[in-house]
């Protein structure tokens, strides 16, 4: 799956050792779309390499790709939503002109009153 929009969060990493000894790093971070109605969304990123590949900031458009899993721990569920690939939105650069809503008329407009007289118009 993936979403794309602007980075509003980014929160504190958490980490740890695991039971069998390894360190564990994880970072999450919250995006928000640019739809009619803006929808948050909180993911992370797991792994010290991986939060330091991606290296995300505050104010970044982005495409994240994630996988989304669920787990359940003492009758408990929750959902893990998990980032795997990040890309950056590319700048494009606005078209010279831009700010022109019409390209200008070039050609001389038609007239419609001279030819024939029928109108086939229902009203």
């Amino acid at each position: 799956m993936e979403l794309s929009g602007k980075v509003i969060a980014v929160l504190e990493p958490r980490g740890g050792v695991s039971k069998t000894g390894n360190a564990w790093k994880v970072q999450e971070y919250v995006i928000e779309t640019h739809d009619q109605y803006p929808r948050k969304m909180c993911f992370d990123v797991f792994g010290e390499d991986k939060i330091n590949q991606f290296n995300i900031q505050v104010g970044e458009e982005l495409t994240v790709h994630f996988d989304i899993d669920a787990r359940e721990w003492q009758g408990r569920w929750f959902n893990s939503i998990r980032a795997w690939k990040v890309e950056r939105a590319a700048a494009q650069p606005a078209p010279a002109g831009s700010d022109v809503p019409f390209p200008p008329m070039s050609a001389a407009p038609v007239d419609f009153s001279a030819g024939d007289e029928k109108d086939d118009l229902p009203f």
